[in-house]
C-alpha cells in the first residue's frame, strides 16, 4: 500500500477518536440535585487543582452535581498561582498571556463559565515583541493582516510566502470549526475534499507544514518565535499544535488577568463551593482503590478514605498509573503506551523585583517579549535540552506594561524564563529532596545570572543594580510544588504520534476512572486544560446519560 495512502487511512480510523467539541450543550447533559445530598457523598472525586481538574470540578457543581477536589498543595491553580515576597512583590507562577472570551466588550470570561465574570482580563499593548539579531518586530493585538504587514515590512520579498502561510493557518481554523459544527459526524470518505487544511497539517510537523509554504529560513525563525509556548521546535511539534493556537492568538489576541493567574484559580473554588461542591487543600492523594478494575475511593496520605461515583486525575500521568494504582498487569498495555511518550520541557525561570521604574525610565512599553540571538529553533531547543541557558531563547514578560498597579509604586516586577530539560538536575535531585541544597543553590545562582547578564546587555541596562527581590525556578522547584513527573510543564510533549486525534484521552482502561489537564487531550497550557477539563466532564456525561 502506498505511503500517503496509508496516511489517509490512519487519519480517517483515528479520527474517530474526534478533534474535541469544547461548546457543550449543557441542557443535553443529567442533572443532579446537591441540595438533597448527604454532607459525605460526592459524586465526583477530582484529584488535583490545577486549571484542569477546576474546570471539571466546576462542571459538575454547573450541572448540580457535588465533586471534591483534593489538592496537596496549600494552593488551588497548579501552575496557575501566585506567591509573595518582601517589599509588596506578588509573582505570577506561570502566566504571562492567554486568550479569554468577550461578552459586551468585557473581556472577562472564563472558557466555559459565562456565569464566572469577577476576573477581569486586560490586553497586552502588543500581542508580543519578537527580537532577533536582524530583525525586530510587534505583534498587533487582534490583527492577522497588521501582522502580516509587518512579516512584510521586515521580509518584502517573501509577501506571497508569507500570505499563503497564513491563509493556510486560517483555513485550518476554519476546518476544525466546520468539523466542530457538524458535531464530528462528517462523511469520511469525502473528508479530504471538505476539510483539506485539516486533512493536509494531520500528518505533519510543523516544519513540514511550513515547508509547503515558506523557504526563507529567517522568516521561518521568526513566524516559529512562539514555539516556547508548546515545548517543542518545528521539527517535532505536530502542526495542529503551533497552527491552531498561533492563528487563534493572532485573532483573539492576548490577555493577562487583574489579580494574577491566582484570580482566576480562586474564580473557579468560589464557583465550585457556592454550589455544592468543596475544595481540600494539603491532602495528597495517594492510592486509588480498585475493585474488579473499576474505582472504588480515593485514599489520602492522612489514611482517609474517599468515595464517589467517578474519580478524574488532573495530576501527572505517570504518577497515576505507576504509583497510585496497583493494577500493573491488567494495564500492561496501556503502561506500553506510555512508554512511548516523553514528557515535556521543564523551565527554569528568575523572578525579580526592581527598587525602581526601570522599564518605565527606558521608555519601554512592550509586555510580552521573545528574546532569540539567532534563528535556528532547533538549535535553541538543543541549548534547552542541555540547559545551556547562554545560548537559546529567553522570554521577558513586564508586567507593569499590562496594567498600572502590578508592583508597588515606583518599582517593577518581571520574570525572565528558558526552557529546560531535567537532565541537568538529576545531579542535585537526591539531595534535594532531603533538603541538602547548597550545591544546587550554586548552580541556579550560576545560571541565573547568566541570564540576567544577558538580558541586561541586550534589552534592561542597569537591571542588575536594581534588583530588590531575586527568586529562582529550575526544574526541581516545578517537581517539588507540582509533583508532575520531570517537572514537565506542558505533560506529555505535543509530538505527532501525541497529537490530536490520537492524543491520549480522557478515559481509561479502569472504570470510572478518567484524566483530565496537560497530560490528555487537548494537550497544554492555560488555553487547553481548562477546556481539557471541560470535555473530560462531558464524557463521563455520557456514561451517565445511558444510565
Amino acid at each position: 500500500m502506498k505511503r500517503k495512502e496509508m496516511e489517509r487511512r490512519d487519519f480517517l480510523r483515528t479520527l474517530a477518536a474526534g478533534v474535541p467539541i469544547l461548546a457543550l450543550n449543557w441542557d443535553a447533559f443529567p442533572r443532579g440535585d446537591s441540595a438533597k445530598s448527604a454532607s459525605n457523598e460526592w459524586d465526583a472525586l477530582i484529584i488535583g487543582a490545577g486549571l484542569g481538574g477546576l474546570s471539571c470540578a466546576a462542571a459538575f457543581a454547573r450541572q448540580g452535581f457535588r465533586p471534591l477536589v483534593l489538592e496537596q498543595h496549600a494552593v488551588p491553580g497548579g501552575y496557575a498561582t501566585t506567591f509573595q515576597r518582601p517589599g509588596g512583590f506578588v509573582f505570577d507562577a506561570s502566566l504571562h498571556s492567554t486568550t479569554v472570551g468577550e461578552r459586551n466588550g468585557v473581556y472577562n470570561l472564563i472558557a466555559g463559565f459565562p456565569e464566572i465574570t469577577e476576573v477581569e482580563f486586560v490586553p497586552h499593548p502588543s500581542l508580543y515583541r519578537a527580537i532577533f539579531p536582524e530583525h525586530d518586530l510587534r505583534v498587533p493585538q487582534r490583527d492577522p493582516a497588521g501582522y502580516a504587514a509587518e512579516l512584510k515590512r521586515l521580509f518584502p520579498e517573501e509577501a506571497a510566502a508569507i500570505d499563503n502561510l497564513l491563509a493556510a493557518m486560517k483555513g485550518l481554523a476554519e476546518d476544525v470549526e466546520k468539523y466542530s459544527a457538524v458535531e464530528g459526524k462528517a462523511n469520511m470518505m469525502n473528508f479530504p475534499q471538505e476539510f483539506p487544511n485539516l486533512f493536509q497539517a494531520f500528518s505533519r510537523t510543523w516544519g513540514q507544514f511550513m515547508d509547503l509554504y515558506v523557504a526563507n529560513p529567517k522568516l521561518r525563525a521568526v513566524v516559529t518565535v512562539l514555539w516556547e509556548y508548546f515545548g517543542l521546535p518545528p521539527s517535532k511539534l505536530a502542526a495542529l499544535y503551533y497552527a491552531l493556537p498561533a492563528w487563534g492568538y493572532l485573532t483573539a489576541g492576548g490577555y493577562y488577568p487583574k489579580g494574577k493567574s491566582q484570580a482566576i484559580s480562586n474564580a473557579l473554588v468560589r464557583f465550585i463551593e457556592s454550589k455544592g461542591g468543596k475544595v481540600l487543600l494539603r491532602t495528597r492523594v495517594e492510592k486509588i482503590l480498585t475493585a474488579d478494575h473499576a474505582v472504588t475511593a480515593v485514599r489520602t496520605a492522612d489514611g482517609r478514605e474517599y468515595k464517589g461515583r467517578v474519580v478524574v486525575a488532573n495530576a501527572n500521568v505517570p504518577d497515576v498509573f505507576r504509583k497510585m494504582l496497583d493494577e500493573g498487569e491488567f494495564l500492561k498495555e496501556y503502561l506500553a503506551r506510555l512508554d512511548t511518550f516523553s514528557p515535556s520541557f521543564s523551565s527554569f525561570q528568575v523572578f525579580l523585583g526592581l527598587n525602581r521604574d526601570l522599564v518605565g525610565g527606558l521608555g519601554i512599553r512592550d509586555s510580552e517579549i521573545f528574546y532569540a540571538t539567532g534563528y535556528d529553533p532547533e538549535a535553541d531547543y538543543r541549548a534547552s535540552q542541555a540547559a545551556d541557558v547562554g545560548k537559546g531563547s529567553v522570554g521577558i514578560t513586564l508586567y507593569d506594561n499590562i496594567y498600572a498597579g502590578y508592583s508597588p509604586k515606583g518599582k517593577n516586577t518581571l520574570t525572565l524564563i528558558a526552557l529546560q530539560g531535567y537532565d541537568h538536575w538529576l545531579p542535585y535531585e537526591a539531595d534535594y529532596f532531603k533538603g541538602e541544597k547548597a550545591a544546587y543553590r550554586q548552580e541556579k545562582e550560576r545560571l541565573a545570572d547568566i541570564i540576567i547578564d544577558r538580558i541586561e546587555k541586550a534589552l534592561l541596562p542597569g537591571l542588575r543594580k536594581a534588583i530588590a527581590v531575586k527568586e529562582i525556578a529550575t526544574p526541581l522547584t516545578n517537581v517539588r510544588y507540582t509533583r508532575n513527573w520531570r517537572g514537565a510543564i506542558y505533560g506529555w510533549d505535543q509530538t505527532l504520534d501525541n497529537a490530536l486525534p490520537r492524543r491520549l484521552g480522557q478515559r481509561t482502561p479502569i472504570k470510572n476512572l478518567f484524566l483530565a489537564g496537560a497530560w490528555t487531550t487537548p494537550g497544554g497550557g492555560y488555553g487547553a486544560v481548562i477546556p481539557s477539563g471541560l470535555q473530560c466532564f462531558a464524557e463521563i456525561m455520557k456514561d451517565w446519560s445511558q444510565k
